[in-house]
């Protein structure tokens, strides 16, 4: 989809991203009474890097600093061992996740129908206008 902009990549990238967080949100209320669990978060900084080390600078003047290139990272899945919460050494906050859950969800329902109106005026486009 690069041939029309690089909008859908990167909607694209963070559709997945927005997957990937919900994947490990669910995993985690799944495994609220698991002993010894431990919470997963997806880490976005990674992904951020790679969106950025696509962009190029205009510079007007030779004095004028370019982007830093950044190592392409995909986002990853990191386990958070270091607390304990409950007896079980488990670390699910379960209220924590839920609230989670809802930004997450909220942030992807935005994503798609970002998505969707590029492609509703990409079709309004190849048919004319109409």
């Amino acid at each position: 989809m690069s041939l029309f902009s690089n909008t859908f990549t990167s909607l694209e990238h963070s559709l997945n991203y927005a997957a990937e967080k919900n994947r490990a949100i669910s995993s985690n209320i799944a495994n609220v009474d698991t002993p010894g669990y431990k919470t997963k978060n997806v880490v976005f900084k990674d992904m951020l890097y790679q969106e950025v080390s696509t962009l190029t600078a205009k510079k007007t003047d030779m004095r004028h600093f370019g982007f830093q290139p950044f190592n392409k990272v995909p986002f990853s899945t990191i386990t958070n061992s270091n607390t304990t919460y409950n007896h079980n050494g488990n670390n699910v906050d379960v209220d924590k996740e839920m609230s989670e859950l809802a930004k997450n969800q909220i942030y992807y329902q935005a994503l798609a129908d970002r998505m969707s109106g590029k492609f509703n005026r990409l079709e309004s486009v190849i048919k004319g206008g109409n």
